[in-house]
């Protein structure tokens, strides 16, 4: 899968998911949000409408698919039962499979890495983070839990949960465009 996108189901954490998009195009990133539904409008876990640049069909008909590159990113927010409705969603959760097999980046925050990125086949001796209580999921497939905001191991980037909004998206930035981009758009932020 080509691009970065950003996938958004009902009961997403709309902090994470929006901080993330923020911090993306602030960089210059083409970051496109993406509703796993028919309908580009999804509903926040504090009952927020929002309305995503794609419905998962829009995505599906304009995406490349194939070899990606490690600039290539799908990103999952938290929230729940946001994260639930993302794994639960198997015609996404397999194009994350092929996309994180041929090589794509995954980043997750908050609840998202254990109950989206644990359906990875290939995560043992990762290093991720995820919100408190959650650990055991990722402990369970073998990866190292670390409780730190934000914890980059290769191509899988993941968040501690929505006060680390902010560094989630400056550290995908970083991983796309580089460290000096992602320090430009934190000093214009006065972080």
């Amino acid at each position: 899968m080509k691009g970065t996108y950003i996938f958004l189901a009902d009961g997403f954490e709309i902090s994470e998911a929006l901080t993330t998009v923020n911090m993306l195009r602030r960089g210059g990133v083409n970051v496109k949000t993406v509703s796993i539904y028919d309908d580009r409008i999804v509903t926040s876990s504090n009952r927020i409408p929002v309305v995503a640049d794609m419905a998962f069909g829009e995505f599906k008909a304009s995406t490349t698919f194939g070899p990606c590159l490690p600039s290539d990113v799908m990103i999952f927010p938290g929230g729940m039962p946001g994260s639930a409705n993302l794994a639960a969603f198997g015609k996404l959760m397999d194009i994350m499979k092929q996309h994180y097999a041929e090589g794509g980046t995954v980043a997750a925050i908050c609840a998202a890495p254990s109950v989206v990125l644990t359906l990875l086949p290939e995560i043992s001796c990762k290093k991720m983070t995820c919100y408190d209580g959650f650990e055991e999921a990722i402990v369970s497939k073998g990866a190292e839990y670390v409780k730190e905001g934000v914890v980059k191991d290769g191509n899988m980037i993941t968040g501690r949960g929505p006060g680390w909004a902010q560094e989630f998206g400056l550290t995908i930035l970083a991983h796309i465009k580089g460290e000096e981009i992602a320090e430009k758009v934190k000093t214009g932020l006065m972080l």
